[in-house]
């Protein structure tokens, strides 16, 4: 397969990725009866096995069982798997009530915030520099939530933490350089014990919808492992073919998907306010995506040596 082929092949993978996350909200809907944390419990628990599984039949578990090892000897790298399964659990948990609580628009934008989020962490935690457009880019998104915190009178607090928590668990898996089979794997073995004994208390509290409801909602409780599990899979595949600036602009199909969703399958309110909102945010994201071009590149750096003459 020559490069252009491969690249062609990843920009697929990788967009098919976004478009199953993008629609993921749609499965959630269909166990809107259960507690979010219920839900949250059986995907830990189930995407353990499942991609267990796929480790198996790919023979990677050996290369699983090595890297397990290899952690518990680096206490560094084994902290950093310990947040990130705790950030990632979060981002869950809060995702899957915001679209069983009918705040999917507000979910949406939580992702729409995330990449520009995972840039000021960068430059908090990493002391990457920021050019002059992506400064600008955050005041453009902040000013988009801050006019949803004005006009409803509450801080947008599902988006924020959304993207936070993501943005987080990018950083934290920074210090963990493993295959992202073995590494969804690791993340969800450290909860997955957790994740089990809650599902065997409700169990024998009586209260569980595994195995005791509808043989339905069984299934798609079981299933949230796999429906976590393929996304992350097919995203990989296309990381490893395209760059990441191509990356980056597929990423914004998930959240658009979500919104459209919330809007029109859902009836969700879009009021004039969300669209001000949303277009200050979205103006920020085409600022931020063109500050990552070569032209954008051109711009900073001229910028910078037209300020160095006048100082």
């Amino acid at each position: 397969m020559n490069n252009r082929t491969e690249q062609q092949a990843g920009v697929l993978y990788a967009a098919f990725s976004y478009i199953l996350w993008g629609i993921l909200p749609v499965y959630w809907k269909l166990l809107h009866h259960v507690n979010a944390d219920e839900i949250l419990a059986n995907r830990v628990f189930w995407s353990f096995f499942f991609v267990a599984a796929v480790l198996f039949f790919n023979k990677k578990w050996s290369l699983f069982t090595l890297t397990m090892r290899g952690l518990a000897k680096n206490k560094k790298q084994f902290a950093a798997l310990a947040v990130a399964s705790l950030l990632i659990s979060i981002n869950w948990f809060i995702y899957i009530w915001a679209v069983n609580t009918d705040q999917m628009i507000e979910a949406s934008l939580g992702y729409y915030i995330n990449p520009l989020v995972s840039v000021l962490l960068g430059m908090v935690f990493l002391k990457e520099r920021l050019t002059l457009m992506q400064y600008a880019s955050f005041a453009l998104a902040g000013a988009g939530v801050v006019i949803m915190t004005i006009s409803y009178g509450q801080f947008p607090w599902i988006a924020v933490s959304l993207a936070i928590s993501f943005g987080l668990y990018g950083l934290a898996k920074k210090l963990i350089k493993v295959d992202s089979a073995v590494g969804l794997a690791l993340e969800t073995l450290v909860v997955m014990p957790l994740a089990g004994i809650y599902i065997g208390y409700l169990f024998f509290q009586g209260s569980s919808s595994l195995f005791a409801g509808s043989w339905t909602t069984s299934l798609l409780l079981a299933g949230a492992g796999a429906a976590t599990a393929v996304p992350l899979l097919y995203f990989a595949k296309g990381a490893q073919r395209i760059p990441l600036a191509t990356l980056g602009i597929l990423q914004y199909i998930a959240p658009t998907i979500t919104l459209i969703l919330g809007i029109f399958v859902y009836h969700e309110t879009f009021s004039m306010t969300h669209l001000l909102a949303f277009t200050f945010i979205w103006s920020a994201l085409i600022l931020y995506s063109l500050s990552r071009t070569k032209l954008g590149t051109a711009m900073s750096v001229r910028w910078k040596k037209e300020k160095e003459m006048h100082m």
